[in-house]
C-alpha cells in the first residue's frame, strides 16, 4: 500500500529537454503536472549536451530568409533512414517541430541562435542544406534559477576549460584564435574574468551555455509556472487499470511510497539505455554480448522507462542501421583518481591530425561526423575496437588533441599520466602505441604528400561544408589538412562510446507507445531516448536528438491535453 496518495493531471517521468518541454506544454495547456525524477540532479544528458536542435524550417531560419522547405528535409530524412524510413512519425516531427520552436520561444524563456552556418551532417545528398536546420540556446545567468541552480546538473568536466562551460559555435572558435586575435584574445579574457569573479562570489561559474543554458531556460519557467518536480524520486511502477488505461505510477520518494494518479496520462522521458549494461551487451554488436561500455550520457539513462512500458505490454524497436548515436572518446584520469570521457567532436577535422587504427592504417574521413567516425572503425575492426588519433608538434599547439589543450596551456601533465603518447619520430610514436614502425611511417608519408597540396585523395577530408565548418577557416588551401612532420608526434587512444540510444519503444505520430500488437496504450506517451529514434539509426545534422526530443514531447503533451496536433 503506498503511504500517500496524491493526483495531476500529467506524470513526466524525466528531466531532460524532451520531459521539460512536454511539462511546460501540457502547463500551458491549463493542466497540473508532475515531474518526476530518480536522480538528486535535474537534466539529464540534455545538460551535459551541446544544447543544439534540428529542426527543419524553423522560424529562426524562416526569419533569417534561409532557402528550406518540408519536402527536402523529407527526401533528405528519406535517404538518410533508408528502409527505416517512418513516414507517419517523420511527417510530424517535419510539421511540429517549428511550431515547437514557436511555442518555447513565445511562452517559455528558451532562447535561441540559428546556426546558419552549421550544416546538416551529409550536405551533399538528395535534400541536405549548408546550413540554416540546427539551433542552438543562449547563454544564461545561472543567477534567474535562484535556489534550483543548485541541482542543476553540470557539464561533463572534461568539455569545460578550468571548470568554466565554453559555448559551441562562434564562442569556441574565439578560444582556438586567442593566439592569433585580439577581438579573440579580448572576448576570451572578458569571458575568463567573468568567470573568475562568479567562482570568487558563488564558488562557481554563473554563465550557462549549451545543453546546461538550455536545461536551465526550460526549467526556470517550469518553476514560475508553479510545475512540481521531485529529484531522487524514482518511477518503480506504471498504475494500469482494468480496461489497459495507464491512470498514474507509483513513485518512491524519501523513502515512501506514493502512489500518483494521472488523470490524462504518463510520459516516459527518462533518457534511454546507455548505462543498461545488460541491454547494451544484447543490442551493441561489437561488445559481443560481454565487457563494458563507455557513454558520457548522464549516468540516470538506466532504461527505466523501457522496463516500465515493457510490464504494461509496450515492445521495443531495435530494428535500425545503429542501436546508439555513436562517437569517439578518450579515457581522462581525473585528479580523484576516478575517470573521465572527452567526446571528441572538434579536433578530429583540424588540419595535421589523422586517425589510425592499431593496425597503424587510417580508415576514415577524420572530419566525418563522430557517429560516421565510429560507424567506421567498427566495420574495420576485427578485434577491440579502438583507433589512435595522430599529430604532429604544430597541430597539437593549434588545436589541442583531446583533453590536451592548444598553447599556451601546458601539455606535459598529460604526457606524465599517459593520456598523450609522444615520439620523438613518428617510427618512436609507433612503438608507444604498439604499431608496426614502418606501417605508421608510411600510413603518415601516403597522407602528407597530397596534404601539402590540400588534396586527400584516399578519404577526401576536407571535401563537404560540413568537414570545412570544423576545420580551420584560416588555413589554406583546405581548412581540414595539413602534413605531419613537425615533431615531436602524440597520438590519444579513442575508444566507441554513445552519446545517446536510439533503439526504443515503439510509438506512434502522437507519441502514443505501442504495445506488442502494435495497438496504442492509452494514457502511456514516451519522448526523448526512451522512443524509438526516426532517425533509422543515422545521424544527418546538429541536433538531431533534441529536436526530435523536444518536439515529441509537446506533440504527447498537446494529444493527451485533447489539443489538435
Amino acid at each position: 500500500m503506498a503511504s500517500q496518495e496524491l493526483s495531476y493531471d500529467v506524470i513526466v517521468a524525466g528531466t531532460g529537454a524532451a520531459g521539460f518541454t512536454a511539462a511546460l506544454t501540457a502547463r500551458k495547456q491549463g493542466l497540473s503536472v508532475l515531474m518526476v525524477e530518480k536522480e538528486p540532479l535535474y537534466g539529464g544528458t540534455s545538460a551535459r549536451s551541446g544544447g543544439w536542435l534540428w529542426i527543419p524550417c524553423n522560424p529562426l531560419a524562416v526569419r533569417a530568409g534561409v532557402t528550406d522547405t518540408v519536402e527536402d528535409a523529407r527526401t533528405y530524412l528519406r535517404g538518410e533512414t533508408s528502409n527505416h524510413f517512418d513516414p507517419e512519425r517523420v511527417d510530424a516531427f517535419l510539421e511540429q517541430g517549428p511550431k515547437m520552436v514557436a511555442f518555447l520561444e513565445r511562452e517559455t524563456a528558451a532562447k535561441f541562435f540559428l546556426g546558419r552556418e552549421f550544416p546538416d551532417y551529409h550536405p551533399d545528398r538528395p535534400g541536405g542544406v549548408a546550413g540554416g536546420r540546427s539551433i542552438g540556446t543562449e547563454p544564461l545567468d545561472a543567477r534567474e534559477l535562484g535556489r534550483h541552480v543548485a541541482q542543476l546538473r553540470r557539464p561533463l568536466p572534461e568539455t569545460t576549460f578550468l571548470g568554466m562551460s565554453i559555448g559551441s559555435g562562434t564562442e569556441i572558435r574565439h578560444f582556438f584564435n586567442v593566439t592569433r586575435s585580439v577581438v579573440s584574445a579580448a572576448y576570451v579574457a572578458t569571458i575568463l574574468a567573468r568567470y573568475g569573479r562568479d567562482v570568487i562570489r558563488h564558488r562557481r561559474g554563473m554563465r550557462l551555455t549549451n545543453g546546461n543554458a538550455l536545461i536551465a531556460r526550460l526549467a526556470k519557467s517550469a518553476f514560475e509556472l508553479g510545475i512540481e518536480l521531485w529529484v531522487s524520486s524514482p518511477v518503480v511502477e506504471l498504475i494500469k487499470q482494468q480496461d489497459g488505461v495507464v491512470r498514474g505510477a507509483i513513485v518512491r520518494r524519501d523513502g515512501k511510497t506514493v502512489r500518483v494518479t494521472a488523470r490524462r496520462g504518463v510520459v516516459l522521458a527518462t533518457g534511454g539505455f546507455s548505462h543498461d549494461s545488460k541491454r547494451t551487451r544484447l543490442l551493441y554488436p561489437h561488445l559481443g554480448g560481454q565487457g563494458s561500455h563507455h557513454s558520457p550520457t548522464a549516468s540516470g539513462a538506466t532504461g527505466d522507462g523501457l522496463r516500465l512500458a515493457e510490464t504494461v505490454r509496450a515492445s521495443l524497436d531495435a530494428a535500425l542501421a545503429s542501436p546508439a548515436a555513436w562517437a569517439p572518446v578518450s579515457i581522462v584520469k581525473r585528479r580523484d583518481g576516478s575517470q573521465g570521457l572527452f567526446p571528441h567532436f572538434v579536433d578530429r577535422p583540424k588540419p595535421g591530425i589523422i586517425a589510425v587504427t592499431n593496425a597503424g592504417r587510417r580508415f576514415v574521413n577524420e572530419a566525418n561526423s563522430y557517429h560516421d567516425f565510429i560507424v567506421a572503425l567498427l566495420r574495420v575492426s576485427t578485434g577491440a575496437p579502438e583507433a589512435y588519433l595522430v599529430c604532429d608538434h604544430a597541430a597539437i599547439r593549434r588545436y589541442g588533441l583531446g583533453f590536451a589543450k592548444p598553447s599556451p596551456v601546458p601539455i606535459g601533465h598529460h604526457i606524465r599520466s599517459g593520456y598523450l603518447l609522444r615520439g620523438r619520430t613518428i617510427e618512436d610514436l609507433a612503438k608507444q602505441i604498439g604499431i608496426e614502425p614502418a606501417v605508421l611511417r608510411q600510413t603518415v608519408d601516403d597522407y602528407n604528400e597530397p596534404a601539402r597540396r590540400g588534396e586527400d585523395p584516399a578519404f577526401g577530408k576536407g571535401s563537404t561544408a560540413y568537414n570545412r565548418f570544423l576545420g580551420d577557416p584560416g588555413h589554406t588551401p583546405n581548412p581540414c589538412l595539413a602534413p605531419i612532420d613537425r615533431g615531436p608526434f602524440y597520438a590519444v587512444k579513442v575508444l566507441p562510446a554513445d552519446i545517446g540510444t536510439y533503439a526504443g519503444l515503439r510509438t506512434d505520430a502522437h507519441a502514443r507507445v505501442l504495445d506488442e500488437d502494435g495497438q496504442p496504450i492509452a494514457g502511456l506517451y514516451a519522448a526523448g531516448n526512451d522512443a524509438k529514434s526516426i532517425m533509422g539509426g543515422n545521424y544527418p545534422g546538429g541536433g538531431i536528438t533534441l529536436g526530435p526530443g523536444m518536439t515529441f514531447g509537446y506533440i504527447a503533451a498537446r494529444h493527451l491535453a485533447g489539443a489538435a496536433v
